[in-house]
């Protein structure tokens, strides 16, 4: 077991406050869903209350199918928001004076005339002294998106004369490549490229974020962050949740498409992108781009031979009983479904060449964690005597984004005594240690960043597409093979067996969960 170092800031350093957002008029699509009772609506009462939005510029116009007065949409969002970790500033007095601000009006998105009353309601707000700005949230899955975004072309709300108008799109964006490039069209035949954000809430926190300042503000790392000096990287994202009441949701898409297919793709491109420019959208989308189309799609037998799928069955989490996933309320009894993915990639640039990315992601499994493990080569021998080679274990950087984040690195030191023995020690960094838990949550960040127009942590058209190029033919291949005798790993386990194959260097493995 290697011992631990905690590692400390050199100076004291104080969180800086956060910028103003433009004043602007929210409108929320799917505003009776559970994505804006969890997250949008907790994050827009943060903000308010840390005073980065001005309360007279600022109003959430809520729609959705269920029919609800604003008073009954008021005290449903106050509900979810007193009972939410990410309402951090909640209290009584504070919400009377965010809840003013609050509008909801019930319709069909696939009814045309819906737009029409949406632009009456939207021009009501505005005679009361609402903003003339306008950020149009599509909190809907992705099938439901061509529908708004066509209707609010055909209304004139995408276009407004009088300020600007944005929108804001939640992943998945499309289910494959066809899809993804069919809604690019659609979406950029009514909006500029400029005033389209897809969200991706990973790239809202403060350590995926940090990853860039990390490699790149430390002459320390930056010139051994290649093939020369680095063996695998591991990216992994595992929960011991399962699919909760998202059933429906999952049944269509599996663990590759909600996870690999965003997520952990945007934390690859961070770890092998090219130093941009600037830290600006689009130098770094740019270099995040040209990663993802280093990636060749895979033929049927790199398939075969480099991705490994799974689904839950029964098992103990926490020393209490989970079901098995087909035994989730609204599962198929003989359910394909993947919930867990583990895939080998390899990108073929320079800098990268041979270094093969290993990337997992699954539910209901012993340890809830996302982080990215960088493997440093060993060195060519051990030169202390009385150390065998294989008692040298080889430097480790580990990025922690979830939970407790931080960063840590393990390398050898002498051990006390007599013999010059070398032996793992760790150093650790923790962001709440050094900085305090006052960080902004991921949907603070991101919607600050959309309504004051800086879409440097969204991601770009173009790069959807890609990193569907890249899903859609494991997609593809797996819908033509016979799926794997489900269920193949228990709940509580690190996942299937069969995902060890992957890693087939005796100098390689998947770090255990917890590690």
């Amino acid at each position: 077991m290697s011992t631990v170092v905690q590692a400390t800031p050199t100076r004291s350093v104080a969180i800086p406050p956060m910028p103003k957002a433009d004043p602007c008029l929210v409108v929320i699509f799917g505003a009776s869903g559970d994505l804006t009772k969890r997250k949008l609506i907790p994050a827009l009462f943060d903000l308010a209350c840390i005073g980065c939005i001005a309360g007279q510029q600022f109003d959430v116009l809520g729609t959705g199918r269920t029919e609800m007065t604003t008073e009954e949409f008021r005290a449903s969002m106050r509900e979810a928001a007193s009972t939410s970790k990410d309402a951090r500033k909640f209290s009584d007095w504070n919400w009377e004076q965010f809840e003013k601000r609050l509008h909801y009006v019930a319709g069909d998105i696939n009814d045309h005339g819906f737009y029409e009353s949406l632009k009456k309601q939207i021009g009501e707000l505005e005679a009361q002294g609402a903003s003339s700005n306008h950020m149009f949230y599509v909190s809907t899955p992705a099938s439901l998106a061509p529908p708004i975004v066509q209707g609010l072309g055909k209304s004139g709300l995408a276009k407004n004369a009088k300020g600007w108008a944005r929108i804001v799109l939640e992943k998945p964006f499309g289910r494959d490549l066809e899809t993804a490039q069919a809604l690019n069209k659609e979406v950029l035949q009514v909006f500029d490229e400029k005033d389209v954000y897809r969200i991706d809430h990973y790239l809202g926190k403060e350590t995926v974020q940090n990853i860039l300042v990390f490699r790149f503000g430390n002459s320390l790392f930056e010139p051994i962050w290649n093939r020369n000096y680095i063996d695998y990287v591991e990216i992994t994202a595992a929960e011991t949740l399962g699919v909760e009441q998202r059933a429906a949701f999952y049944e269509e898409t599996g663990a590759l498409r909600d996870m690999i297919a965003s997520h952990l793709l945007q934390l690859l491109t961070l770890t092998a992108m090219e130093p941009p420019v600037a830290f600006d959208a689009d130098s770094v989308r740019e270099q995040k781009v040209q990663v993802l189309r280093s990636i060749h799609r895979m033929t049927p037998e790199q398939v075969a031979e480099r991705t490994v799928r799974g689904q839950y069955g029964p098992g103990t989490i926490g020393g209490k009983a989970a079901q098995g996933y087909r035994e989730e309320p609204g599962v198929k009894p003989n359910s394909r479904t993947e919930t867990y993915v583990a895939v080998e990639f390899r990108i073929d640039n320079w800098r990268w060449a041979g270094v093969p990315f290993y990337v997992r992601s699954g539910k209901r499994l012993g340890k809830s964690e996302t982080e990215i493990k960088v493997h440093f080569k060993r060195t060519p021998q051990a030169i202390f005597a009385k150390t065998p080679d294989d008692d040298i274990e080889p430097n480790v950087i580990t990025l922690r984004v979830q939970p407790n984040e931080g960063i840590a690195m393990s390398f050898a030191a002498k051990q006390p005594g007599s013999q010059m023995k070398a032996v793992p020690v760790r150093m650790n960094f923790a962001y709440q240690d050094a900085f305090g838990g006052q960080a902004p949550v991921a949907y603070e960040t991101l919607l600050l960043d959309a309504m004051r127009g800086d879409p440097t942590l969204f991601t770009r058209g173009d790069e959807t597409e890609n990193q569907w190029r890249i899903i859609t033919p494991i997609e593809e291949v797996w819908q033509d093979l016979p799926a794997p005798q489900f269920p193949n790993y228990d709940a509580g386990s690190d996942g299937p067996e069969e995902a060890n194959r992957l890693i087939t260097s005796e100098c390689r493995h998947w770090s255990r969960l917890g590690e």
